[in-house]
């Protein structure tokens, strides 16, 4: 039941039904607790913070986060325990707190380093991995490129072109998300050209996906592309989120 909740939880979370996401979740972590499932518990409080973030509640999110890692205890494997590390560098990046970002960071690498390949972890975290710390450490420096581009637009296109160069268009959500994100690494750092050919691969695999965050973040990337009138490519680009997201 709390696999099942869990699941239905990031389905909703993932469709913007944040209310009902919300139900699912508490219901996941009352069935884990039942079972006396201590890992999976902070891997829908991790899911739950991760909800937090994308609705700008960092300091809510970081809570959560805590709860996790103490909850957790001893009882957690380092791929897991790396995975809890991530949600935590990006509610400090949110915060603004890039030192805490940068420790948080590193800690999730030298877990990840430490996991095996065995079954000695939930299968449900096998997904993490070297290309998905990549993606998701892109992400954050992403998303303080947009205050400070200068500073880290460039490192978080070589996060996130190390996450593709690792996963292909089989990830599909994540592809797509990782593909958006290089695009606006790009438009951030000034190189439209660049950006815009990264663009057109973006709308190209966002219509592989029916994900509904995929497409809120491809219209995060739109007005970008407004105010380059003379750019024929980014006029194309431009034309192509706009047909993908009215249809």
């Amino acid at each position: 039941m709390a696999q099942l909740a869990g699941t239905a939880a990031t389905m909703a979370w993932d469709s913007g039904l944040h209310r009902r996401a919300q139900d699912y979740y508490r219901l996941a972590l009352r069935a884990a607790h039942a079972g006396g499932d201590v890992v999976f518990g902070a891997n829908v409080l991790a899911g739950m913070a991760r909800q937090m973030l994308y609705r700008d509640r960092a300091d809510d999110a970081l809570q959560l986060i805590h709860l996790a890692q103490e909850g957790a205890g001893g009882a957690i494997g380092p791929r897991a325990r790396a995975m809890l590390h991530t949600r935590e560098a990006w509610a400090y990046a949110a915060q603004g707190r890039i030192a805490g970002f940068r420790r948080a960071t590193a800690k999730a690498a030298e877990d990840l380093a430490d996991a095996g390949t065995g079954d000695d972890e939930p299968y449900w975290i096998a997904y993490f991995d070297e290309a998905e710390l990549a993606g998701v450490t892109g992400g954050r420096l992403l998303d303080l490129a947009r205050t400070d581009p200068r500073r880290h637009a460039t490192e978080a296109a070589e996060a996130i072109h190390t996450a593709l160069s690792s996963r292909g268009t089989e990830a599909g959500r994540s592809h797509a998300l990782d593909r958006i994100g290089l695009a606006e690494c790009h438009f951030l750092a000034g190189d439209t050209r660049t950006a815009a050919a990264e663009t057109a691969l973006a709308v190209q695999a966002a219509r592989n996906t029916q994900s509904g965050r995929v497409r809120t973040q491809l219209g995060q990337l739109y007005p970008y592309t407004v105010g380059h009138s003379a750019s024929r490519p980014v006029r194309e680009v431009r034309d192509s989120i706009r047909d993908l997201l009215s249809s």
